[in-house]
């Protein structure tokens, strides 16, 4: 196991506590021991009998706004104020963001032998190389098919999987273009989207999202709009709060896979060649499923955007006060991938 584990590490592959697991149990299937649980107390046990630790990069801590309590009050007062006035249902309110993702996923963590000076994971060399994840979901739950927009000029000849919107643009951004597409082929084909029923809508101030021309799109499929306050979306925005943290853990799941299967396909010269798109699309609709829908209806919920207008839910939003707990919501120092374990 521990000669498993170097080789992958030796090979420049990020080494997770639950891939040592994983692989521990189909050793132990391969050689019929029967009481093998592979829990986490294990692996940790395991660890330290192999002189292994966690090891990570540092990272700068970002810091949260100081004025920010009155804005975020102003915000609860709209929500409620347009959820009274429209009556809208717990379904009908979303909230949609543009995620930047790359082509290689790698992690700043992995299991490595202690004392180990240079910890380096190996890619196929497209950390750089980025596109647009426009995610989205509603207040009950739902998630809505993932819209991918890809650098390039020319819509791609590959298969793009079902369930996943594919959208192309000189820079790989979203533009009042991509907005459009994205209300005709996502936004409107949600549950009641064909009705028209009133919806309300949660976006950052990004310039694409609050145009004239993105408005009257809009208006015209019957969505008000929540606009977030600069600054703010990480206390007010469902997806940064904690939703994005766990689906990009299983973007990365799904590119481990990937790098750890090898028979990559090489270019003239020997280099790895980068993950097709097809690939891509189905690692994010592969992650975006698996996000449960508990962690989406909570997370609403976190933010004050879907709590009962009565008032008995009102202990289930997020302490403004509180700067360290939302910090740590929104931080990707740890991954969920990784057991908890202390750093060495």
């Amino acid at each position: 196991m521990k000669e498993w584990i170097i080789g992958h590490r030796n090979n420049g592959f990020s080494v997770s506590t639950k891939m040592i697991i994983f692989e521990a149990k189909r050793i132990s299937i391969e050689k019929g021991i029967q009481d093998f649980t592979g829990s986490p107390s294990w692996c940790y046990r395991f660890m330290r009998r192999c002189g292994l630790a966690m090891r990570t990069k540092t990272r700068i801590a970002q810091k949260m706004p100081k004025e920010y309590e009155s804005k975020i009050l102003s915000f609860h007062k709209f929500v409620i104020d347009a959820r009274k006035k429209n009556g809208f249902e717990i379904g009908q309110i979303g909230n949609m963001d543009e995620v930047p993702l790359t082509f290689d996923v790698p992690s700043n963590r992995t299991v490595d032998l202690k004392g180990a000076k240079t910890i380096t994971v190996k890619t196929s060399g497209h950390e750089k190389t980025h596109y647009t994840a426009v995610l989205s979901c509603c207040a009950n739950g739902t998630k809505l098919p993932p819209m991918l927009i890809f650098k390039r000029k020319t819509f791609p000849k590959e298969v793009i999987p079902r369930g996943v919107v594919v959208h192309v643009h000189q820079k790989g951004w979203m533009d009042e273009n991509g907005m459009r597409i994205w209300v005709e082929k996502v936004w409107s084909k949600r549950p009641g989207g064909l009705l028209k029923k009133p919806a309300l809508l949660v976006l950052d101030q990004f310039r694409a999202h609050i145009s004239e021309p993105t408005k009257k799109c809009f208006k015209e499929v019957k969505t008000h709009l929540a606009v977030i306050p600069g600054g703010l979306t990480s206390q007010l925005q469902p997806l940064d709060v904690s939703i994005n943290k766990p689906f990009k853990v299983l973007m990365r799941e799904e590119w481990n896979k990937w790098m750890a299967a090898g028979n990559h396909d090489l270019t003239s010269t020997g280099r790895m060649k980068r993950p097709t798109i097809t690939q891509v699309c189905e690692w994010v609709k592969t992650a975006w499923d698996s996000v449960k829908e508990e962690i989406v209806v909570q997370s609403f919920k976190k933010c004050g955007i879907s709590n009962a207008l009565d008032g008995n839910e009102d202990s289930e939003e997020s302490d403004v006060s509180d700067c360290e707990q939302m910090s740590f919501l929104n931080s990707d120092s740890s991954d969920d991938e990784f057991l908890g374990f202390p750093e060495n």
